[in-house]
């Protein structure tokens, strides 16, 4: 069956937000018209009706014009050009919180579903850097999983970008089990990510260097394990992961075994080479977070240095003296393709955490193991992830 519709029959409020709605025989989602956010999102829509990602508590619900669109619209997962808080400008731009990708109002261009496959296209001219960007959310039956593709034409330049998807994790210490694909560099924000003076609250050394998720240095000298989460009620951190690009593809986990569900994101590591960790669980103390904003990790899959904004991603600083880039250069003359997906697979009893996923015989899925030795198995297009697929 093939079908086409237009914005006003698609458009609704939830959560708030005007917002458009895509939906596969396994999974429904909402596009916000600000900020083209993706939440809520179900999973099984058909079954257990698994919604693994973040709402803010305030979303929809804060029209004060101090609190920038970004925040007033806050779920979910949402494209960043730049990547950041840009508070110091780049040669003339300045940019908003995260871009104006995050900020501005999408426009409508389709929804079509041809061969099984459902896909919604927005479109967003920019002004602080003109050029064009074109979001693609596609579904397709009989997987669960959100494939996410955005064009960016007509600019040129270096750039910090990424996504910015944010699970809610059930409110049990340790009730999610974070893991990673290989990596080459690990690292806390240099500075306080928080400051007590400003009614924010961090805990991770800055600056602290680590080989391992499970052992990050603190600031009274322990250690935390970030592969276990709910913990450190109270605080906010952020740490950032450098891919290792030789992969494939490099992915993110987050395995919930009492809810027998683990959620993944799938990225090309030459296009997306960083994840940025944001640990969210009632460190700040200000609006619109009023120390609120709890059980939230931002797995964020980003090129970028840190969340630190576009001026000091372009520029040198000691990641990319490292030899690990922080900004891509564009082109006018050529548009930058960036795929991304994400989405879940069921677990068996005793799955733990994800240790590694590898694509399937049959090319057709990918196979998930866990420490324990248990395997789970989701249907995915992993061509989906190079720059030139259809």
């Amino acid at each position: 069956m093939n079908a086409k519709r237009k914005a006003p029959s698609e458009k609704r409020i939830v959560c708030g937000e005007p917002s458009w709605r895509i939906a596969s025989d396994t999974v429904e989602a909402f596009v916000t018209e600000r900020g083209g956010q993706i939440a809520p999102v179900t999973f099984d829509r058909r079954g257990r009706q698994l919604q693994p990602y973040s709402v803010a508590p305030w979303a929809g619900r804060t029209p004060d014009p101090s609190v920038p669109p970004i925040l007033q619209v806050l779920r979910g997962d949402f494209f960043c050009l730049p990547f950041g808080r840009n508070a110091t400008p780049f040669r003339g731009e300045s940019h908003p919180l995260h871009g104006e990708t995050a900020n501005a109002r999408w426009h409508w261009e389709s929804l079509e579903t041809r061969d099984g496959c459902t896909r919604l296209r927005l479109s967003l001219a920019t002004k602080v850097r003109p050029g064009r960007v074109d979001k693609e959310v596609s579904l397709r039956d009989g997987e669960n999983t959100l494939y996410c593709r955005h064009v960016i034409s007509g600019m040129s330049g270096p750039m910090s970008l990424g996504h910015h998807a944010m699970l809610k994790f059930p409110d049990r210490p340790g009730s999610g089990r974070v893991s990673t694909s290989r990596l080459v560099y690990a690292q806390v924000l240099p500075r306080p990510f928080e400051l007590p003076e400003n009614r924010g609250y961090c805990c991770l050394q800055p600056g602290a260097v680590f080989d391992s998720l499970e052992s990050v240095p603190t600031t009274t000298g322990e250690t935390a394990d970030l592969t276990r989460y709910p913990a450190r009620r109270g605080f906010d951190d952020l740490v950032m992961l450098v891919s290792d690009p030789e992969l494939p593809f490099a992915w993110t986990a987050a395995a919930f075994p009492a809810e027998r569900f683990v959620w993944f994101a799938l990225k090309n590591p030459r296009i997306l080479r960083n994840t940025v960790l944001w640990i969210s669980n009632g460190g700040r103390h200000y609006p619109p977070w009023n120390s609120r904003h709890i059980n939230v990790m931002g797995l964020e899959e980003v090129t970028a240095y840190f969340h630190l904004g576009l001026a000091d991603s372009a520029r040198k600083n000691p990641i990319s003296a490292r030899g690990f880039p922080t900004s891509l250069r564009l082109t006018a003359r050529k548009p930058l393709v960036v795929p991304y997906l994400t989405g879940i697979a069921s677990i068996p009893p005793g799955f733990d955490r994800v240790v590694s996923i590898e694509p399937a015989p049959d090319n057709q899925a990918i196979l998930l193991h866990s420490a324990g030795g248990r395997q789970a198995r989701a249907p995915v297009h992993l061509d989906f992830l190079q720059p030139d697929a259809p």
